[in-house]
């Protein structure tokens, strides 16, 4: 936790990142991811969290030109797991903070930004889940004694997309997004946004399951179904290391559903589904995770 605690206190000093008078928090995005609320296992991607942070000078449901114009501070914490009935791939605790930045080039959207995230039994990830699982007669989660050992990774992100808003109702966003550090891939994929939500909303992608998060909600009450679907090339995976007997496919495939509803200005829902495919070689199956996020602003 000490090594985690001085990556944040890292990147919150970092030169060029101190806030100015003229920069507000705008909104939090949120979303905690579990197997249990989707196929009901506890195995490979079994659960995580993540916290973003914007900031600005306001949102008037457009990105700005201006790079560092509008900011995210990204949060997340995940654990990775063999499956219960077998040691078929490392433990991994992660925790990991970054430093995100989004604008609009022409008609399209962008996002970049990098991120450090610490692994092993450093980040206390692996104690606090077994402290859990003792709490409430759970059986001991499996790996933690041959977890990845201790190490911090520095890792950047890259996303363009086109949100094409077809009617006043629909908007699809195709995106193509560049991952290096931790997972070294290259992904092609699209979203679509049905209903009356989500539509003038800044949206951050969930890395996990690639759900939009609701970074700063607009104004408009209602439902929304959103669905996307992308496949992508992987070149490599720290939690993937070929030296422990495994390694990482060479293409994933991620199918997601869900519903955002917005009952109040401030209080909103989100539920959703993603089909992970097989991640490294002797996965004999893809999981479902379930995504929940249940927000009150007072």
């Amino acid at each position: 936790m000490r090594t985690f605690a001085l990556i944040l206190a890292l990147l919150l000093t970092a030169p060029g990142l101190a806030p100015a008078q003229d920069m507000q928090i705008l909104g939090f995005g949120r979303l905690f991811n579990n197997d249990r609320i989707g196929d009901g296992g506890d195995k490979w991607r079994t659960g995580s969290y993540q916290l973003s942070v914007i900031r600005g000078p306001g949102w008037s449901g457009a990105l700005p030109s201006r790079p560092l114009a509008l900011q995210e501070f990204r949060f997340r914490s995940e654990i990775i797991a063999p499956r219960t009935d077998s040691v078929d791939r490392p433990y991994v605790g992660a925790l990991s903070a970054g430093f995100h930045t989004h604008l609009s080039l022409g008609q399209l959207g962008a996002s970049l930004g990098a991120d450090l995230t610490a692994i092993g039994p450093q980040t206390g990830v692996s104690a606090l889940q077994e402290q859990f699982h003792e709490i409430f007669s759970i059986p001991d989660p499996k790996g933690t004694e041959t977890q990845l050992e201790n190490a911090v990774h520095i890792s950047g992100t890259t996303e363009l997309n086109w949100p094409v808003r077809l009617t006043e109702l629909v908007t699809i966003r195709p995106f193509a997004e560049g991952q290096a550090g931790v997972e070294t891939l290259a992904r092609l994929g699209a979203d679509v946004i049905v209903g009356r939500v989500g539509h003038a909303d800044l949206l951050v992608r969930d890395p996990v399951t690639g759900h939009l998060i609701r970074g700063v909600e607009g104004d408009a009450l209602g439902v929304s179904l959103v669905a996307g679907a992308d496949y992508a090339r992987v070149a490599g995976s720290v939690f993937l290391p070929e030296d422990r007997g495994v390694s990482a496919t060479d293409d994933r495939y991620r199918v997601r559903m869900g519903v955002h509803w917005q009952l109040a200005p401030l209080v909103s829902f989100f539920y959703g589904a993603t089909y992970l495919s097989e991640e490294f070689v002797g996965q004999d199956e893809g999981q479902i995770l379930g995504g929940l996020k249940l927000n009150f602003n007072f």
